[in-house]
């Protein structure tokens, strides 16, 4: 006897997700101080961050705020460490705010003109806000919406499906999340 069972894949791409998210990455950055938001153990002149309008070192600056993040194109080599703050700041922008945009109607988020947040409880508060947008819209999507290409807002993977991207940004938000996990712990044993 064969069993036959039709497989959700949103429910998957999502479970996958909101069990990192929950599980593991969202109470480790619970209790985050400032200090922690902007540490890194390089040098400053070798660490890109979120730092007051003015203060930066880098060749560019992208911010509307009295903040402003750390970048430069093309990306040297070897990169700069980036702080937790710089890291939730790309994935508000770049990661989760530019698709929930292009994707499902959001905001526009773009580096030039976020006001990106100074402290810890502001970074927090933007990262839940565009990581629940995001997923909101993930949990939207139906399988003919997964295999729809993702169109022009993806540049040259235009025509991969949807579900690809929402891998990426899984994968995306799994990968920085543990770099602020690590860097936590650097913190924790260094202070």
């Amino acid at each position: 006897m064969t069993a036959t069972h039709t497989l959700d894949w949103t429910d998957q791409l999502v479970d996958q997700m909101d069990r990192h998210w929950t599980g593991q990455l969202r109470p480790r950055l619970e209790g985050m101080t400032d200090d922690e938001y902007h540490f890194s153990p390089a040098p400053d002149e070798r660490t890109w961050d979120v730092r007051p309008r003015g203060t930066s070192r880098a060749p560019m600056q992208g911010g509307a705020g009295d903040h402003t993040i750390d970048f430069e194109f093309p990306e040297p080599a070897p990169a700069p460490l980036t702080t937790i703050a710089w890291r939730i700041g790309h994935l508000v922008v770049g990661v989760l705010g530019a698709r929930w945009h292009s994707h499902f109607g959001g905001p526009p988020h773009d580096y030039m003109t976020h006001t990106y947040a100074g402290d810890a409880a502001g970074g927090l508060a933007q990262l839940d806000l565009t990581y629940a947008a995001w997923m909101n819209g993930v949990r939207g999507l139906d399988a003919e919406a997964l295999a729809r290409p993702i169109g022009e807002a993806e540049g040259p993977w235009a025509e991969y499906p949807m579900a690809a991207l929402v891998l990426h940004i899984n994968r995306e938000v799994i990968h920085h999340g543990a770099e602020m996990c690590l860097l936590r712990d650097v913190y924790a044993h260094t202070h």
